[in-house]
């Protein structure tokens, strides 16, 4: 699983007050933010025309996350991955499986499945899908649904909502195969319910689950072997 790049976190900056206003606001707070990291950033929320995209990739931010555009305006979705190819991604927040827009609130008749194809054939470098009754909740990530929009399109998928320990990642892995590639990680961070570190190592580069085991040294082994004659 690659939320963390490289090894190293990707920061994601979500201007709500921008998504709720329609319009890019907390501009320094944001540039303040990017300048001050050494990790790749990527900002979402109010971003529903080209010279707002322009603006913020302006701003040594990786890239950037559309939402409520995809729903109203989804052909300048497809003009800015052409613009801009792998520095557009469409996050798709939905209740009970319609998408939600206008930072969330607003919920469309539009399914996040439906949208997700229709984002994924337009060019987006991934789809990030939030489950809004999840969000926030510490519950854990929403498997069946995720699973659902990685069968339905061919980009990756960044898991969102609901992520609050090292086991809802680890759950988060049997989803890989199939498209799921990156977790959002939020509230679980503050709270210290999940560390960073310990993250980066269970689902990072080198994860315990990609080594081989030696299975001449493993406790397993000894144990079938007081079953085995010799």
């Amino acid at each position: 699983m690659r939320e963390f790049e490289s090894g190293r976190s990707t920061h994601l900056e979500t201007n709500v007050d921008g998504a709720k206003a329609g319009h890019p606001v907390n501009q320094a707070a944001i540039e303040a933010i990017v300048r001050s990291v050494d990790v790749p950033c990527q900002v979402g929320g109010g971003m529903r025309d080209r010279a707002s995209v322009a603006a913020i990739l302006n701003l040594v931010v990786r890239r950037v996350i559309l939402g409520t555009v995809a729903v109203e305006q989804p052909q300048l979705v497809g003009e800015l991955c052409a613009e801009f190819p792998s520095r557009i991604l469409v996050g798709i927040d939905a209740r009970n499986g319609l998408v939600a827009t206008k930072g969330w609130l607003e919920t469309s008749e539009v399914l996040a499945t439906e949208l997700a194809q229709q984002m994924a054939e337009l060019g987006a470098a991934e789809i990030i899908y939030t489950d809004i009754h999840r969000d926030g909740t510490m519950e854990g990530p929403n498997l069946e649904f995720l699973r659902e929009i990685a069968n339905a399109i061919s980009s990756p998928v960044i898991a969102s909502g609901g992520v609050s320990s090292i086991a809802d990642l680890l759950s988060l892995l049997a989803l890989e195969p199939i498209g799921v590639k990156s977790a959002i990680v939020g509230r679980a961070i503050y709270t210290g319910d999940i560390l960073l570190k310990e993250a980066i190592q269970a689902v990072g580069q080198g994860r315990w689950q990609d080594v081989p085991p030696d299975l001449g040294f493993s406790s397993f082994a000894r144990a079938s072997e007081s079953f085995c004659p010799h």
